[in-house]
């Protein structure tokens, strides 16, 4: 990754432009974690980087920026820009191509993603984020006010780099982020919910939890019950506690499987028949949040006698023929009862002992 990133520069270079790697990579890179995102910036425009790279240049994208793969890594190569006029306190809807590194870090949010790095591997810092990053600290380039204001999703990203990092955050940006933080309500859920899993995913997760709530920015992103919330290893079951399903742009699936665990939560997870119904992944997250050994209850799943109704030794033709009628809605109903029946040991899962059974409850039969 780190010698093909200095190619990518010195191919630029070389064709007598001025390109740099900057941002996430080299702050990691400096703070001796690993990182696989290479942002690059140039004064090459868009179309110059296209003659460059020829056939390996992607489809570019907004605001000046283009996307190639060189030996199957991927680099996104940014010309240098002003951003001159935002919308919705979010996009900026008007840029202006420079040629000037440190108008373009200017731009940037934080001084610890304002480090670059030039094609001989050196590290260039031009607005102090060595020291920030000395000092643990998450500090805005140029005003708060303004550049919240600017772009609000800033806001969760300085909780996400400071829960990430576990740096603190600098007095007067915490100052304007709860000033601002009503901002967040004008940002899509699907940006809030993108940077919220990556704080709830974090090992660092409780620290960022208490800084969204010290910065009272909990109404604005609708999160319920987050005083209660445990943190578990999957964000589904982190959603689950949220009561945000209804809200955030979840799938279908993801909602079904979100009610579904909250249901649980007030179930008995030992159950065969609960097991048997809401399936082990969903009830281990639910194990996880009521904080119950996962390993019984994943014994127990194991251990029941079907899994699903393919697991049933008597199948829909049988039981319409051991019943001598027409296959119907009254076959889902016997293998309900069936289901049931077996998981608590009334009937034996044999084809005979099941026959019987069916014979038993629900009428007379021909046998054939």
């Amino acid at each position: 990754m780190y010698g093909a990133t200095l190619k990518i520069l010195k191919k630029i270079n070389t064709a007598g432009f001025k390109s740099y790697v900057v941002g996430g990579y080299v702050r990691d890179l400096y703070l001796n974690r690993h990182s696989m995102d290479v942002d690059i910036c140039t004064n090459a425009t868009p179309q110059e980087l296209k003659e460059i790279f020829g056939g390996a240049m992607l489809p570019s994208v907004n605001y000046g920026s283009v996307t190639i793969v060189y030996n199957k890594i991927r680099f996104e190569i940014t010309t240098f820009r002003k951003e001159l006029k935002y919308e919705n306190n979010r996009l900026p809807i008007k840029i202006k191509y420079i040629d000037s590194l440190l108008d373009d870090v200017k731009r940037r949010d934080f001084t610890i993603n304002t480090l670059c790095m030039d094609e001989n591997g050196e590290i260039i810092d031009l607005l102090g984020a060595i020291r920030d990053l000395d000092d643990k600290v998450i500090r805005m380039v140029g005003n708060p006010k303004k550049r919240l204001k600017e772009d609000a999703l800033r806001i969760l990203r300085a909780i996400r780099f400071a829960t990430i990092l576990n740096f603190r955050l600098d007095d007067n940006l915490k100052k304007y982020i709860k000033k601002y933080g009503h901002l967040l309500k004008k940002l899509s859920y699907y940006r809030k919910q993108t940077e919220l899993e990556k704080i709830f995913s974090s090992s660092n997760a409780h620290y960022g939890i208490s800084l969204l709530k010290e910065l009272e920015l909990v109404e604005s992103l609708e999160l319920s019950n987050i005083d209660n919330l445990v943190i578990t290893p999957s964000l589904i079951g982190i959603w689950s506690q949220l009561g945000v399903e209804d809200i955030y742009g979840f799938s279908k699936h993801d909602k079904e499987t979100i009610k579904g665990i909250q249901r649980l939560l007030e179930l008995d997870l030992y159950d065969s028949k609960i097991l048997y119904h809401y399936g082990l992944y969903n009830c281990s997250i639910a194990a996880e949040i009521l904080k119950l050994p996962k390993k019984i209850v994943t014994k127990k799943y194991n251990d029941l006698v079907i899994h699903s109704t393919n697991d049933i030794m008597i199948k829909g033709n049988d039981i319409a023929q051991i019943l001598n009628r027409k296959p119907g809605p009254y076959i889902k109903e016997i293998i309900e009862d069936l289901e049931n029946s077996i998981l608590d040991h009334v009937v034996e899962n044999q084809f005979e002992s099941l026959k019987s059974y069916i014979v038993n409850k629900y009428g007379d039969v021909q046998n054939k």
